[in-house]
């Protein structure tokens, strides 16, 4: 079984296995840079992936062979993100040790941090730095990540069965950081991040939504949420008494009216007024869920944290980041500066792979993370 990994590895192909999606990027060095010399994605069949975990593994290894099949690609080894409740990552306050003691200390003292049995658990840590205390005592930052064992080991059974070769296990919120990153030591490396700031990281999937805050490069806070694209469209679903593809379709061609406007929303010619509205007002009430949720969570961090007492930048990205007029909503709703964020402004892309990435620019953010981070020294 492969492990959890925080740092570098050899691995050139991320693969994303996603609610509705599965995403494979293939990323070499340039230079100083990265070029995205390969990109697919299909299907996933409903119910094989459950809010970020894989359910039925022989329907994703299916879906796996069939996009390396029909791709061109030809993976051999792969790393893959996991995002979902049963992956817990913690920073945690340790005293001062070497590494080859810390190592023993994590396995005695992680069930203090997690909710998951330590006998259930797959535990990795990657130390973020130190410090000393006003009494003197040296202190260490410790970045925890522990995740359920049979959870991994279904994600490594459905690529082992699609005839690919794991190198690596990922957290996908840290590879939305990178892929948003780039070469760069900051998120916004032409904004130097005053004191007492952190960037927040909102990526909106399908199923699933990653939260995260940065400090100088590092992620120090994910938080996963089952409030994504999916359930925005359901509720228009419900409201309208529509096939979840129909409030899909609709989903995407009226969106959010415009917050910084008032009165009526200029809605496509040919769909009739009172179901635009309809539909509108029923986003308008699941984003005011969201942003409540987004809210909470960096609330909680903006608590914890020592340092950190404002987030002024959020960078927004994900295939659910594309809904029209999101932005501001989330811009006034959590009184910070709102940008979308794609992660093709850091690498070049090959011809070969211009055509498909262009089209899924926004939900390619997680599969580029993923595959640059075995070249990220």
């Amino acid at each position: 079984m492969a492990p959890i990994s925080l740092g570098p590895s050899p691995v050139v192909v991320g693969l994303d296995i996603g609610t509705d999606h599965i995403r494979v990027a293939q990323v070499k060095p340039v230079g100083g840079s990265f070029m995205l010399t390969g990109y697919a994605m299909v299907s996933v069949p409903m119910g094989a992936v459950v809010e970020g975990e894989i359910v039925d593994v022989e329907a994703v290894a299916a879906s796996v062979r069939e996009m390396v099949r029909s791709s061109g690609l030809h993976p051999r080894d792969c790393t893959i993100g996991v995002s979902n409740q049963k992956v817990v990552v913690r920073l945690i306050d340790l005293p001062y040790m070497e590494r080859s003691e810390l190592q023993g200390a994590i396995q005695y003292q992680a069930q203090d941090y997690i909710p998951i049995p330590i006998e259930d658990a797959i535990l990795d840590f990657q130390i973020i730095g130190d410090y000393m205390t006003s009494t003197d005592e040296h202190m260490m930052e410790v970045l925890l990540v522990a995740a359920q064992r049979d959870m991994i080991g279904n994600a490594v059974r459905a690529v082992e069965e699609a005839g690919l070769r794991l190198q690596q296990i990922d957290v996908t919120s840290f590879a939305i950081v990178r892929a948003l990153m780039g070469a760069s030591t900051s998120v916004l490396p032409d904004e130097a991040d005053e004191a007492g700031e952190a960037t927040g990281i909102i990526h909106i999937s399908a199923g699933l939504t990653n939260i995260a805050v940065v400090e100088k490069g590092i992620p120090r806070f994910t938080r996963v949420s089952a409030l994504a694209g999916n359930q925005f469209t359901q509720a228009i679903a419900n409201s309208l008494n529509l096939t979840f593809d129909e409030a899909e379709d609709l989903k995407l061609r009226v969106g959010l009216p415009d917050i910084n406007q008032h009165g009526q929303s200029d809605f496509p010619s040919d769909i009739d007024p009172v179901r635009a509205q309809t539909a509108q007002d029923a986003l308008e009430r699941e984003v005011s869920k969201f942003i409540a949720e987004v809210r909470r969570s960096l609330d909680y961090y903006l608590t914890q944290a020592t340092q950190v007492r404002t987030i002024r930048k959020i960078l927004l990205t994900g295939s659910g980041a594309q809904l029209r007029f999101l932005a501001g909503y989330l811009e006034k709703g959590l009184q910070a500066e709102v940008k979308l964020a794609d992660p093709l402004s850091w690498i070049q892309v090959a011809p070969q792979a211009a055509t498909l990435v262009q089209a899924d620019r926004m939900g390619a953010v997680a599969a580029i993370g993923l595959a640059m981070g075995g070249m990220t020294t």
